[in-house]
């Protein structure tokens, strides 16, 4: 019982440990214009990583539905701002899509 609590205690210190130090590091210099506009990309081009991969690697029969679901969702968060909203309706189809024998 003592090793899985050590293992946790330590995988927890060593994931804590990298997003400390920068924050204790940085807390009071001021950064560079063209490097925090760089850095604001960041999640954007992780989100869009994530979905292309996601696309790329669903099965034959998942295709469709994959791309109406981020679809769906990528429309509805444009147009309402509600993330919950896109996330759930995206699901909702996806899942309607796979669960019918209609075939696009």
């Amino acid at each position: 019982m003592t090793n899985y609590f050590l293992l946790i205690l330590g995988m927890g210190f060593v994931t804590y440990l990298p997003r400390l130090i920068p924050f204790i590091a940085l807390n009071d210099s001021k950064i560079n214009k063209n490097v925090k506009e760089f850095l604001s990309y960041i999640p954007y081009t992780s989100l869009s990583i994530l979905i292309i991969r996601g696309i790329m690697t669903a099965g034959n029969g998942m295709k469709i539905a994959t791309i109406a679901g981020i679809g769906i969702a990528g429309v509805l968060s444009y147009i309402k701002g509600n993330l919950v909203l896109s996330v759930l309706v995206g699901i909702l189809l996806s899942f309607v899509i796979i669960n019918t024998s209609i075939i696009i």
